[in-house]
């Protein structure tokens, strides 16, 4: 969640400043309180209320965030232990799990297209093959760079990277309608568009660890895509079909000039291209070249370390000396992110250790009459509007050990309960504190929260849908 507290076009209901200040203290009160009331009166047993009463401290304080979200994470690492619910071994298998290192990865592979350039060529392309003219086309043009961009790199970096482009295209329209369909179109294709690969976007891998947990079964590479990929190819065009309903096509507008390949946007798109492909095809088809080449070892994560120290010793060819990543480029990833998601998988360790999850799942018996596609449609829903106001990564971390439990209650694989929330997570998309692409495009000022919400509320009613449907097909 990206706080933007300069807007006046937000009312504000209460204070956040008072509202974190008092949620500083107030949150462990309120967790061990609950934890004690659970063992003392509700029959839970101790490790479980210490379980509950830790990860409540830890998810009252995501959500409101008196404290750096990444700082909240860091709770289940002094907790987990101290308390006796998980071991030090345990705890920090979480922290650097090989979801942890595959996003770390990942985040070095983007930061080397970003350094290269290559990241700009590709969107630009991108514009220019919808015709690089103005209205639709060109809204369609950006709203593809982008979802084809935050599929690899954060959607927070595509948006910055596309926004200062779009805002010098469209001083030369003439037709300044077309201004906030592009700049939305912008930040909604980003959103989605990390739904395509497990590393668009942290609450992708949150599923994939959790999954594993509850089935047992791996979900690869591929798997994911196969799911988010069909969901990308339908949000994005109904998005662009809604935002430009009141546009029509105008004259083309002058984009800035490709250029020549470089040879540093050459060679990083090389690697990240093979990158891409042996991730894809690890495990398939027919096992894939893990068992050609006999190291079922192998994972995603040890792919994107061998790119990684490639991209460190290979030459730009720009400079002397020069490499295409380097650690004064490498260090800048997020690496509070990781921290969160290290805290999760704990959590979601605890929970099964300590018995909560068996006893989340008993309370949740009766969700077995409820129709699954109804099931589902409620799920994405309150996911979707409660991703409005809390950070995506959180609410899944909070949510993914929930739904498995409840799957194991009603006998149903975890991915049909599990997998819709994940895709509804990043498909908020009616206010400015919802995603930081939502955050970036509205800090331009060119438009106002109501006509945010206005276009927001309509796009996430029917991602609600579309994502229910999808996932009742994939997943029957």
């Amino acid at each position: 969640m990206i706080q933007d507290s300069n807007s006046s076009d937000n009312v504000a209901i209460t204070n956040p400043g008072l509202v974190k200040w008092v949620m500083l203290p107030l949150s462990p009160i309120v967790a061990i309180l609950t934890g004690y009331a659970a063992y003392r009166w509700g029959g839970m047993e101790l490790l479980a209320a210490k379980t509950l009463s830790i990860a409540l401290w830890t998810a009252l304080w995501w959500i409101f965030e008196p404290v750096p979200i990444p700082v909240t994470s860091l709770l289940p690492l002094a907790l987990l232990p101290m308390f006796g619910v998980l071991t030090d071994k345990q705890v920090a298998m979480a922290y650097g799990h090989k979801l942890v290192l595959l996003l770390m990865g990942g985040f070095l592979l983007s930061k080397a297209m970003e350094k290269s350039g290559v990241h700009r060529r590709l969107a630009l392309m991108m514009v220019n093959l919808c015709g690089g003219g103005g209205g639709r086309g060109l809204v369609l043009g950006f709203m593809l760079a982008a979802a084809m961009l935050s599929m690899w790199i954060s959607n927070t970096a595509t948006t910055l990277m596309l926004l200062p482009m779009a805002l010098a295209i469209l001083e030369g329209a003439k037709d300044r309608r077309v201004t906030i369909p592009l700049l939305l179109g912008i930040a909604y294709a980003a959103n989605v568009g990390g739904l395509g690969t497990p590393i668009g976007t942290t609450p992708n891998l949150v599923f994939i660890e959790q999954y594993k947990e509850f089935s047992g079964e791996e979900f690869s590479f591929s798997d994911w895509m196969k799911h988010g990929i069909p969901v990308v190819f339908c949000m994005v065009p109904i998005i662009w079909l809604w935002l430009t309903r009141n546009l029509k096509d105008a004259a083309p507008l002058q984009l800035p000039k490709v250029g020549t390949w470089r040879q540093e946007e050459v060679r990083t798109l090389i690697i990240f291209a093979m990158t891409a492909i042996a991730w894809a095809t690890r495990k398939e088809p027919f096992g894939g070249w893990s068992e050609a080449f006999g190291v079922p070892g192998v994972n995603d994560a040890s792919v994107a370390f061998i790119s990684v120290i490639f991209l460190f010793c290979l030459p730009s060819g720009m400079r002397k000396g020069d490499k295409l990543l380097d650690w004064e480029t490498a260090v800048k990833i997020p690496w509070g992110l990781l921290l969160l998601f290290g805290g999760g998988i704990a959590i979601a360790s605890a929970f099964k250790t300590s018995g909560l999850s068996e006893i989340v799942a008993g309370l949740l018996t009766g969700l077995q009459d409820v129709p699954v596609f109804a099931l589902i449609f409620i799920i994405c829903l309150v996911v979707t509007f409660l991703t409005e106001m809390t950070s995506n990564t959180a609410t899944t971390i909070l949510l993914m050990p929930i739904l498995g439990a409840a799957a194991k209650a009603t006998n149903v694989d975890p991915a049909i309960l599990m997998l819709p929330a994940v895709l509804s997570a990043s498909c908020a998309f009616m206010l400015p504190v919802a995603t930081a692409p939502n955050a970036v495009v509205f800090g331009t000022g060119k438009f106002s929260t109501t006509r945010m919400m206005r276009e927001g509320f309509a796009l996430n009613l029917i991602g609600t849908f579309i994502i229910s449907c999808l996932c009742c097909l994939m997943l029957r």
